[in-house]
């Protein structure tokens, strides 16, 4: 089996790589050859099989088609721009999670000749907005206010078409807000959610741009990781057409977080944390969802943890060596 990551150099496709070299095989298939591509050129690990790392702009002419050249049988669709990013640079934003997402699946679609790979995309829960019902099920319709979110949308829509046209397998996750993101803070206007937890972690201070009652879906990167390799090997069968899941996560307030770290570590690493409002993040947040009836996604097997605490006590074991600076 030959897998391609797309966007292989970010948090989520590192650790999606190590867990597969770690597996050694995908849905019972053994893996004899991976790609892994991004802006930047991924790290190249060792191996039992070929990896070939590559740089590369997917929404580039040529690029799309480059990567499936050698047919891989499952496509993990990662890259794009983070929300904040996609938000204040529209040109950039549209190009890179839309025309690169259009690229590549025509690209697949060109191939032909039987060709239908399982091809997995990370959408977003930014593709709803508000006004929200209590919890958001797969049945509320999609009217993003965001431009991130229009374009997660736009790319759910054609995934849906191009599997139900038999050009690919799609799978689309809606992933929640991945948290506690380990390395530093990037541009997404969600960054904040793990700043608050990871940095006092690591005997650093941070920020907290919005208020505590904040409220927002959030999984951890072990979860997320999850997530994928199911998408990959699920049976499709299941879904039907409705090919976008939204994936199962955890509904806290920020206060609920910051008391979770609480229980966890103690108080000298909560009083670490720094109030300081942003206006603007406010209000990028504050048209996002907070809540999800995930009960289809669980139903066809999707897990993620179930308190705080757990998602905390997960970057503590994977990233800190199983302590943190008190």
């Amino acid at each position: 089996m030959h897998i391609l990551i797309i966007g292989a150099a970010g948090m989520v496709g590192r650790k999606l790589t190590d867990r597969l070299l770690e597996n050694g095989a995908l849905g019972g298939e053994r893996i004899t050859a991976m790609t892994l591509t991004d802006v930047v050129v991924p790290d190249r690990p060792e191996a039992p099989f070929p990896i070939v790392t590559l740089q590369g702009d997917l929404s580039a002419p040529g690029e799309a088609e480059r990567l499936v050249a050698a047919r891989p049988s499952v496509i993990f669709h990662l890259a794009a721009i983070v929300s904040g990013e996609a938000e204040a640079d529209f040109e950039k934003g549209y190009r890179i999670n839309l025309d690169g997402t259009r690229f590549l699946f025509d690209a697949v679609r060109r191939i032909g000749n039987g060709y239908k790979p399982r091809l997995v995309f990370t959408s977003s829960i930014a593709v709803f907005g508000a006004p929200f019902p209590d919890a958001i099920g797969d049945e509320f319709f999609t009217t993003p206010l965001t431009s991130y979110g229009t374009q997660k949308a736009i790319g759910e829509l054609l995934l849906s078409d191009y599997s139900r046209r038999g050009f690919f397998d799609g799978v689309g996750i809606r992933l929640p807000t991945i948290c506690v993101r380990p390395g530093k803070p990037n541009k997404a206007a969600s960054g904040f959610f793990s700043n608050i937890i990871r940095e006092p972690l690591a005997g650093q201070e941070a920020v907290l741009p919005v208020d505590e009652d904040v409220r927002h879906w959030h999984a951890s990167p072990r979860s997320a990781v999850g997530f994928l390799i199911h998408a990959a090997t699920m049976d499709t069968a299941a879904l039907g057409w409705r090919r976008n899941l939204s994936m199962p996560g955890l509904s806290v307030t920020v206060g609920e977080q910051i008391e979770a770290l609480r229980r966890v570590a103690g108080d000298s690493v909560v009083a670490r944390i720094r109030r300081e409002p942003d206006a603007t993040i406010r209000g990028i947040v504050a048209g996002w969802p907070r809540n999800f009836d995930a009960s289809r996604a669980q139903s066809l097997g999707f897990k993620a943890e179930k308190t705080f605490d757990e998602i905390i006590r997960v970057h503590i074991e994977d990233e800190l060596g199983g302590t943190w600076a008190k």
